[in-house]
């Protein structure tokens, strides 16, 4: 008895666990009230970003929107369930930029990862970088599907809100491969972007109803097999361990 006492704390303390792990990435994940919206030539994407997951990659990024850098950009890389990549700015854009939107522009920003934050699913945010783990610019990546080789190599930053249907679009179209890079054969351009803030209604994942609603019930899921479990062992202990 006293080994089922054991193996029912075991159990207990490895649900506290996934419990804990949860929370913890579920707290990373939680959607910015703001958005950024890239307009293409086969429609919109709309981004929302992790502060809690890479605050220093998403001040960056935001800000490169909110100065409207992205404009006359594009999309250089579509590795079809991989990933859509966007051209550095400097490089990239064609319109003119001021002395200041370059050096936004050129700022780089450190490694922000975290063993919770995965690459699991089709829009996440993705940023990319040299061989220098803290050399990330303004080029980042749109998964196409789940890379779990990128975890704790690439900061994730945000998920794709709206629009996944654009990249089944990009998807679509010709490509030619140059080294490791899939490359459209025309050019994916960012023809305008813009910024806005949702109100303040629980922001909500692409599909899902309400991401935050299921994220607590799948907690409070949890929670509720951990009572269960705590209460069982009590039950044990009072049964063979008295006093």
């Amino acid at each position: 008895m006293k080994l089922r006492v054991a193996a029912a704390a075991a159990a207990v303390l490895l649900l506290a666990a996934h419990i804990a792990a949860a929370a913890s990435a579920a707290s990373l994940t939680e959607l910015s009230k703001e958005r950024l919206v890239f307009q293409t030539q086969y429609g919109d994407i709309h981004m929302a970003f992790y502060p809690n997951a890479a605050p220093k990659t998403v001040e960056h990024i935001r800000r490169c929107g909110e100065l409207g850098l992205y404009t006359s950009n594009y999309f250089f890389r579509v590795d079809k369930g991989f990933v859509a990549q966007t051209a550095e700015i400097n490089g990239g854009r064609t319109a003119p930029m001021s002395a200041m939107q370059q050096e936004v522009a050129n700022r780089r920003v450190p490694l922000e990862v975290h063993p919770e934050v995965k690459h699991t699913k089709r829009g996440i945010l993705s940023m990319a970088r040299g061989d220098d783990p803290n050399s990330g610019g303004s080029s980042f990546s749109i998964l196409l599907g789940p890379a779990p080789h990128l975890d704790m190599k690439y900061a994730i930053f945000g998920e794709v809100t709206q629009g996944l249907e654009t990249l089944s679009k990009f998807e679509e179209l010709p490509t030619k491969r140059e080294g490791i890079f899939v490359m459209p054969l025309e050019r994916i351009s960012i023809l305008a972007t813009f910024t806005y803030v949702v109100d303040d209604a629980p922001a909500s994942r692409l599909g899902d109803g309400g991401g935050q609603k299921l994220c607590s019930e799948a907690l409070a899921s949890l929670q509720a097999r951990f009572n269960a479990q705590a209460t069982q062992l009590e039950r044990f202990r009072k049964q063979q361990l008295p006093g």
